[in-house]
């Protein structure tokens, strides 16, 4: 009966501790069901080998995460089989034969397998989970790289304004740059002065600098413009419409493919 007990405690542990890692990988940047699935893989020693597992790898906070993982995965699997032997082999426990072992066994993992299942009760942990996570620890390097799909054609990068910029002058309610994909994230000022998400009213001069985030082409395209070159700004607004247009019929052809 200790037997049965002790491997029911372990399974509940290793459920814990899987559901404990997948919030602490979020915490990291990663998508909830990427962070899943590698917590169960690095847990079980699967060691799949994907995009998503180059991302733990390469982030130094996320390799030590899967490094705890597998380290008590395999005392806890070595453990789980362990204590399943002992279940069948000892027969000498007065009045617990196979005949009580074995429904108490299934009947414990069935209950096991609802709660892992259950949404309810993984929403319950994973926001206790990561109420402890920011409360007791500082686990706040996020991969701001995964989360803002940097790579390819979008970047984050520095836009200047020099004299004789279309940009000189204008507010960006006027500008509009995120009608041409780009998005103004802060601007500094000449005196070293911070505006972060700046209102539509910010007026942009010479020697600002913003922060700006997009497509690579379309930040090249708003820094070298020139003064009066509206017909350029309707352009590159036209071209934005159309690639947006086109990446979400790909984003849908993705996910209808993956069904």
């Amino acid at each position: 009966m200790i037997a049965v007990l002790s491997l029911l405690v372990v399974v509940t542990l290793s459920i814990m501790v899987t559901r404990i890692a997948a919030v602490a990988l979020t915490h990291t940047g990663m998508a909830r069901q990427a962070a899943r699935f590698q917590a169960r893989s690095a847990f079980s020693g699967a060691g799949f080998t994907t995009t998503e597992s180059e991302q733990v790898v390469r982030h130094p906070v996320r390799r030590r995460i899967v490094l705890i993982l597998m380290l008590l995965g395999n005392a806890g699997i070595v453990t789980a089989v362990s204590s399943l032997i002992l279940t069948f082999v000892r027969q000498g426990e007065a009045g617990f034969g196979l005949q009580i072992k074995i429904p108490l066994l299934v009947a414990g993992l069935l209950v096991l397998w609802a709660l892992a299942s259950s949404k309810l009760f993984d929403r319950f942990v994973s926001r206790v989970v990561g109420w402890m996570l920011d409360r007791y620890t500082e686990l706040q390097a996020r991969d701001y790289d995964s989360l803002l799909r940097l790579g390819g054609d979008y970047r984050i990068a520095e836009l200047g304004i020099e004299p004789g910029s279309w940009l000189d002058g204008r507010t960006l309610a006027e500008a509009r740059p995120q009608k041409e994909g780009v998005l103004v994230l802060g601007i500094a000022s000449e005196e070293g002065e911070w505006f972060g998400t700046p209102a539509g009213d910010s007026r942009l001069g010479v020697g600002e600098t913003l922060i700006v985030y997009g497509r690579a082409e379309a930040i090249q395209g708003l820094e070298q413009r020139r003064k009066e070159a509206d017909r350029e700004h309707d352009e590159a607004v036209g071209k934005q419409k159309q690639i947006a247009m086109r990446e979400r019929t790909e984003q849908r052809l993705e996910k209808n493919h993956g069904r």
